[in-house]
């Protein structure tokens, strides 16, 4: 009966150590972990941003229309320096979020940088919440598919 048990217990252990190293069903390609960043988890930490309406309500429709105008080109640039992997706006909500941003930057400090550039935060329009995030490493790779299925750019 003692065997029994112990037989027991040591399939039992086999089985719980090899459901803790699942493999993924892909191989794995170390080469684009590496260029992605990406840990052993294939993840990696982001920053992401919440645009709320700002402070400023006081300014023209000619001027917010320039602001924003200035806002989407620095999303833009954003991109083309592979530093903004995902933007969109909310729907309207009580809590005045307007979009999001998630950057691949390596801290709160270096997206803190980035959005200096943007005229609508710049003028108060937006105001930015920055949190550290923690999501897939290949985040990133479906913008180029994005371009592809985009029929008016923004």
């Amino acid at each position: 009966m003692k065997k029994l048990l112990l037989l027991s217990f040591l399939i039992t252990a086999i089985i719980a150590v090899q459901a803790q190293e699942k493999k993924p069903k892909v191989p794995y390609d170390e080469a684009l972990a590496k260029k992605l960043g990406a840990d052993n988890y294939g993840m990696k930490m982001y920053v992401l941003v919440i645009l709320k309406s700002g402070s400023n309500t006081i300014e023209t429709k000619a001027k917010t229309d320039s602001l924003f105008a200035g806002h989407m080109a620095n999303m833009g640039k954003m991109v083309e320096m592979q530093k903004l992997v995902v933007a969109g706006p909310m729907g309207k909500n009580d809590k005045n979020y307007r979009g999001i941003f998630i950057l691949n930057t390596k801290s709160i400090e270096e997206a803190k940088q980035l959005l200096e550039s943007d005229p609508a935060i710049k003028a108060k329009l937006l105001e930015p919440e920055l949190y550290n995030w923690y999501g897939s490493a290949a985040l990133a790779e479906y913008l180029p598919f994005h371009d592809k299925i985009q029929k008016i750019s923004f």
